[in-house]
């Protein structure tokens, strides 16, 4: 009865956070597009909410509807996203995707490995919501270059910078804005979720 019980709370918790995701991703609130090719989300704070509270495979679970509806922004909804999908719709799928269900992933994982050493109870939290900006950024980025970097459009778009330059260039303020946000809020959020559970 206990373990129902629990399943049927982590679950709860989950379709909770995927509900909010939906919320974020089809409103103005979840990204915040600055124009046609910079876009700053907040989508990586449910997810890493998701990834410390109920574990690496809801994180991938998380990443992987963040993907699913960065994917659909792509048709119509993001100026850039459209243009890669223009490109190749297949490619684009794998960027959107692979990148925000490693994320989620490795955001568990982090957490869960740093948890067992943090005295503080505090720190693993601000790690592991920090490394959800970040791996975002590093993945996202990565397979972009990987699956789209020899395509005219990234070409034309680095206007003859070298890939390090360009990248700085590309991420820069948006990279920052969401590393500060989700770390900010994503440390707040599920430390404070944790200690209302505990105490019950």
């Amino acid at each position: 009865m206990a373990k129902a019980t629990e399943k049927t709370r982590r679950l709860t918790q989950l379709a909770l956070l995927v509900a909010i995701m939906l919320v974020l991703a089809f409103t103005p609130l979840g990204y915040l597009k600055l124009g046609p090719a910079l876009e700053i989300t907040f989508m990586t704070i449910p997810v890493a909410v998701g990834a410390i509270l109920l574990g690496p495979a809801s994180g991938a679970f998380l990443g992987g509807v963040f993907g699913l509806t960065s994917f659909i922004q792509c048709f119509g909804m993001s100026q850039f996203g459209a243009t890669l999908l223009g490109i190749d719709a297949v490619r684009t799928f794998l960027v959107c995707m692979v990148s925000r269900v490693l994320m989620g992933w490795l955001c568990g994982l982090i957490f869960k490995a740093l948890h067992k050493l943090d005295k503080t109870r505090f720190l693993s939290y601000a790690a592991a919501s920090l490394s959800a900006a970040v791996l975002n950024t590093v993945f996202f980025m990565g397979l972009l270059m990987l699956l789209f970097g020899q395509t005219d459009f990234i070409l034309n778009m680095r206007g003859g910078m070298n890939l390090i330059a360009f990248l700085a260039a590309f991420v820069g303020i948006q990279g920052v804005v969401e590393a500060i946000v989700a770390f900010a809020l994503g440390t707040a959020i599920s430390k404070a979720v944790s200690v209302v559970l505990a105490r019950k």
